[in-house]
């Protein structure tokens, strides 16, 4: 058993012998669509729900390349191959980089266990620090990109029989499962060479081919196009031309498809906005039935298009079905309007009159000391014969607007004839300000009750 323990530590430092690799500066994945084709993804891609989101290299230099980020829906990808392929990328990855110098690590530590092991007086002692050791060799694997796993498997077979040769020499009969598994391999597939100039064209036009949106189906086009300026003479000159036909055609192709969609686009937003200005629903119903024939028409190739047009019309839906509301509460309430109008109409009257005088005591320019005290008789009591009227819930807070344009028409006429009684400029500028108010309150009054008087719009 002793020489069995021996043999092992030999065997872990022979596996631990270096293998000679070439560094690489960056992991180049593959994603595999169903038919077998494949796309490089420089770095990791990232799966988002139903997309796959990755860094498409397309051209530049080998170890600085220009890199176009993509989106494509997940369900176009064969992911078991795609998965299988990601594990050898960072395998090799891993290999070139850290992983020789980890398993030396390893190596190391697993022999040295196993040399004490051999020497231990004490077998029980001996026979955990064995399984220890297999269980970190047994591991290693998964958690290292299943690299070196063929010599760890084997190093982990011939330790299995060495514990078990310790169980027996420690007296213990009790069976233990991990003695029986042994590390799953990794699946890998195998890796492919770096795409040529044309491999990356092609690859671009698929992609772009599956893009759901038509920016990024555009940006990937001109790629294309740049891809095929940068191959220059590696590429035959027919099958350049064919390439930069197949891209200025498929770019004119999607130029003319927005065109038409945006056309579409402003013709039933121009209808439906019409519609709802006078509350015709139906009309409107009618152009958000259009959308879907639209579509078909232009062969459905801009769903995210179609989808904000048919928002943009269920907004004006609920604009006209608001406004035929607003319209059909206005039929109700517009005798109630008009009365109040025919019942405020006088007052209203004076105070429009007397617009030239307040602005006279707005600027500081008069009127006459005679006009004031005419102006005095013709306002006094009219704010308290308002304020008692009896007005609709709805007219509440434009009446209470007359009202205080009258009180503050009465109160700049009192100050200035106080100020003028006295001579005081400062009391003056205070009439200012209650006429340049009163004449305000009253302006707006005359618009509420215009706009009362009127059938509701579309703001």
């Amino acid at each position: 058993m002793t020489r069995r323990i021996a043999f092992l530590v030999v065997l872990v430092w022979l596996a631990a012998v270096p293998l000679a690799r070439a560094a690489a500066d960056a992991t180049l994945f593959r994603l595999f669509f169903r038919d077998g084709a494949s796309v490089v993804s420089y770095g990791e891609f990232a799966r988002l729900d139903d997309q796959v989101v990755f860094s498409m290299p397309v051209g530049g230099p080998a170890d600085q390349p220009r890199l176009h980020v993509v989106t494509l829906p997940s369900s176009q990808i064969d992911w078991a191959r795609t998965e299988r392929y990601a594990a050898s990328a960072r395998y090799e990855h891993y290999a070139e980089t850290r992983g020789e110098e980890d398993f030396q690590r390893l190596s190391s530590d697993v022999a040295r266990v196993l040399n004490d092991v051999a020497l231990a007086a004490d077998k029980t002692a001996a026979l955990d620090q064995a399984e220890q050791a297999r269980k970190t060799l047994a591991d290693w694997p998964a958690n290292h990109y299943g690299y070196r796993q063929r010599d760890v498997r084997e190093v982990v077979s011939l330790l299995d029989e060495a514990i078990s040769d310790l169980r027996a020499s420690a007296g213990r009969s009790d069976f233990n499962l991990a003695l029986v598994a042994t590390p799953e391999e990794t699946g890998f597939e195998p890796l492919l060479a770096a795409p040529s100039i044309s491999e990356q064209i092609n690859a671009t036009f698929r992609v772009a081919q599956l893009a759901p949106r038509v920016a990024d189906r555009i940006s990937l086009l001109q790629e294309a196009l740049a891809l095929v300026v940068e191959g220059g003479a590696s590429l035959p000159p027919a099958e350049a031309s064919r390439f930069r036909r197949m891209a200025e055609e498929q770019i004119h192709e999607e130029v003319d498809i927005d065109q038409r969609y945006a056309a579409m686009s402003r013709r039933l937003l121009a209808s439906a906005a019409n519609a709802a200005g006078r509350a015709r629903i139906v009309d409107v119903e009618r152009v958000l039935h259009q959308v879907s024939k639209e579509d078909e028409r232009l062969g459905a190739r801009r769903p995210e298009v179609v989808q904000a047009l048919s928002t943009a019309l269920q907004v004006q839906l609920e604009s006209a079905r608001r406004l035929r509301l607003l319209r059909d509460q206005w039929q109700i309430r517009r005798a109630s309007y008009r009365e109040y109008q025919r019942s405020v109409g006088s007052q209203l009257m004076q105070l429009v009159k007397i617009q030239p005088s307040l602005d006279a005591i707005r600027r500081l320019a008069g009127p006459s000391p005679t006009t004031l005290v005419t102006l005095r008789s013709r306002l006094a009591g009219g704010a308290d014969r308002l304020q008692r009227m009896t007005v609709p819930d709805d007219l509440r807070a434009t009446h209470q607007l007359l009202v205080s344009a009258w009180r503050f028409a009465e109160s700049a006429v009192d100050i200035r004839y106080s100020a003028v009684s006295r001579g005081d400029v400062g009391i003056a500028w205070q009439a200012s300000s209650s006429a340049a108010g009163a004449i305000l309150m009253v302006a707006r009054v005359q618009h509420d009750i215009r706009a009362l008087l009127e059938p509701p719009r579309l703001q």
